[in-house]
């Protein structure tokens, strides 16, 4: 029982981040692993994405409601998303995992020193025209996303914010809102995994859900009252987070 309390306040923690910003997995993953050592990865695996997913959903949800979401856009990125998550996941097994980790450090490097240098990065929502280039554009982006979450995944949701922001003109809170739903159809990819193979904890999985989801619609709400800043500084924060957490499971 203490257990499961326990997993509850890092699953609200990991929800409440995850809705603003992404990188939900980091908080929640470590702990499942931590708390429940002798179950078996895939199964923690399989639970943590549960109880992600959830959160996930109603974050969208929110955001639907109080945000403009350019649906030209992200219905594409999420159906090339949804299709290479299944390819990610099934290369998995292929690629060493000690190949990616230096790959994304640096790429996250990257972000970081773009989004500190350009002040005005994700500060203005100004789209631009979407045309047959910009779809194409948003399904290459989703594809590269969805296949990077089924084969490593920290940062996905990162990746897909500074993405919209970049390549799309949109700003932290549309970009946010925008990887959210791009994020749904990663999660369906891996909940069609996880759970026909018996890979979830439900005893365990099912409160962590209800807290995700409590921590995704508090995160989703400050997200929309506190604005663009707030959100843009939690990004920040949590690409340092990023960084030391990859750089220590590279150097030590």
């Amino acid at each position: 029982m203490v257990d499961i309390v326990i997993l509850c306040v890092f699953a609200f923690a990991a929800g409440l981040i995850d809705a603003a910003v992404g990188g939900g997995g980091l908080i929640q993953i470590p702990a499942l692993f931590n708390v429940l050592p002798t179950a078996q990865p895939a199964a923690l695996l399989g639970t943590n994405k549960v109880a992600a997913a959830c959160g996930t959903a109603f974050a969208a949800r929110s955001f639907v409601r109080k945000v403009v979401i350019n649906w030209g856009l992200v219905i594409p990125a999420a159906c090339s998303a949804f299709v290479m998550a299944f390819c990610g996941a099934a290369t998995v097994s292929f690629v060493p995992q000690s190949m990616i980790r230096p790959a994304v450090l640096v790429l996250i490097v990257l972000m970081a020193i773009y989004t500190f240098w350009k002040k005005d990065f994700g500060a203005l929502h100004k789209p631009m025209h979407i045309g047959t280039k910009e779809k194409l554009l948003a399904i290459v982006i989703g594809g590269a996303i969805g296949f990077y979450d089924g084969l490593f995944g920290p940062g996905t949701g990162s990746f897909l914010i500074f993405l919209f922001i970049r390549c799309f003109a949109f700003d932290f809170l549309h970009a946010s809102a925008s990887a959210k739903l791009v994020n749904i159809a990663t999660n369906i990819a891996a909940l069609m995994f996880f759970i026909p193979t018996g890979n979830v904890l439900y005893l365990i999985a099912i409160p962590m859900a209800a807290f995700n989801i409590l921590g995704a619609l508090t995160g989703t709400w400050l997200a929309v009252h506190k604005g663009v800043p707030f959100v843009r500084t939690l990004f920040l924060v949590l690409l340092v987070i990023l960084i030391g957490k990859l750089s220590y499971d590279l150097f030590v």
